[in-house]
């Protein structure tokens, strides 16, 4: 079942990016599948539309459950940044308070790779982040906030 999830989250993925202007090469590329592949999922053959339907639920989960779930499937970092930068609805920015230390524990559990140290001070790249909290959790200063914008950038009122 696994391997069908996971069909499912790329066929999505595939959707996705091909709505983005990407060629099926570049699909094949992002997501680690041959081109033909590619072509069979976006002229709907081959599919198991029920794999799809739990995959379109997976992508709905909280950004942390959908984060680990997908990373736990694919066992493959690239492919599942590709599939949550993908699918994900929800966009996030992040801000470091100058209470940071500079640890380095943020960049290490980050799966999205949206993290780096700079002059010895914690640097999120905001386009990048999936918001999952799992930096935030980590930190021992407290230093590292994340919020839900709209797409236009602004902070998302609750």
């Amino acid at each position: 079942m696994p391997k069908h999830l996971v069909s499912g989250l790329k066929y999505i993925a595939a959707v996705n990016l091909t709505k983005q202007g990407y060629s099926q090469k570049e699909i094949a590329e992002a997501l680690d599948m041959n081109r033909s592949t590619v072509s069979h999922y976006l002229n709907g053959r081959n599919l198991s539309w029920k794999s799809i339907e739990v995959a379109k639920i997976i992508t709905e989960m909280c950004p942390r459950d959908f984060l680990l779930l997908t990373h736990s499937l694919t066992q493959n970092t690239e492919i599942t940044r590709t599939i949550i930068g993908t699918c994900q609805k929800k966009k996030f920015r992040a801000t470091i308070r100058n209470s940071c230390i500079g640890c380095g524990l943020c960049v290490d559990t980050c799966l999205m790779k949206a993290i780096t140290l700079r002059d010895l001070k914690a640097h999120v790249e905001s386009e990048m982040c999936c918001g999952c909290l799992i930096c935030v959790e980590m930190c021992p200063t407290n230093s590292i906030e994340i919020k839900e914008v709209e797409f236009d950038g602004n902070n998302r009122s609750n």
